[in-house]
């Protein structure tokens, strides 16, 4: 469930418009957060719940939450860009946001293929947070991340393997916070999530 208080917004990308859910906390504003969702070839939208999970827990941390669809994915414009166009599409939601609700500090966050693109995008943005949920290793292996990127990961991911993010951690001396128990798409461990976020963002 995301936040009571979000509204839908249509702005413009390179391929058109981008529809993008955005909640506000108002005066409680301290944040911008970009949320990515899942690969769009295979069923994922904004309305993800691990999407809508992370939305609410910025939103409660008083960051603006803002979910844009992909390209080809609801009323956003265009076809799926492997990622390309995806990440430009994000720089755009990004900047549309800072300019909107002032240089608030930025924070990217992705769950599966959105974190691949939420790499691409933090390379030409640098945002003060990156937050990777179940990293698609499988499409950025020999990508690196910043310094205090937070990498949350199932135990029993059968998507993505925890070995294989391991093994793209390593080399980096990143740690990644393993959630036992833990499938893909984290089926009863939300509240962990939630949790782990607000620790590490607050």
């Amino acid at each position: 469930m995301r936040p009571a208080k979000t509204d839908r917004f249509l702005i413009e990308g390179a391929a058109g418009t981008i529809e993008v859910d955005i909640s506000d906390p108002g005066d409680t504003r301290r944040g911008i957060a970009v949320i990515a969702h899942p690969h769009p070839l295979m069923g994922g939208t904004k309305d993800n719940k691990v999407v809508t999970t992370l939305a609410r827990t910025f939103y409660t941390l008083g960051y603006v939450a803002l979910c844009p669809n992909f390209r080809g994915v609801g009323a956003t414009a265009g076809l799926h860009d492997e990622g390309r166009g995806e990440a430009a599409d994000l720089i755009a939601v990004a900047h549309y946001a800072q300019e909107k609700y002032g240089k608030l500090p930025l924070a990217c966050a992705g769950f599966s293929f959105g974190s691949f693109v939420q790499i691409r995008v933090a390379k030409e943005i640098n945002p003060a947070q990156l937050v990777l949920v179940a990293p698609a290793v499988n499409r950025f292996a020999a990508e690196t991340v910043a310094a205090g990127t937070l990498v949350i990961h199932g135990e029993e991911d059968d998507v993505v393997p925890l070995a294989a993010v391991l093994d793209w951690a390593r080399p980096q001396n990143l740690p990644v916070v393993v959630v036992p128990g833990c499938g893909h798409f984290f089926h009863g461990r939300l509240h962990l999530l939630r949790e782990i976020v607000a620790r590490h963002c607050k």
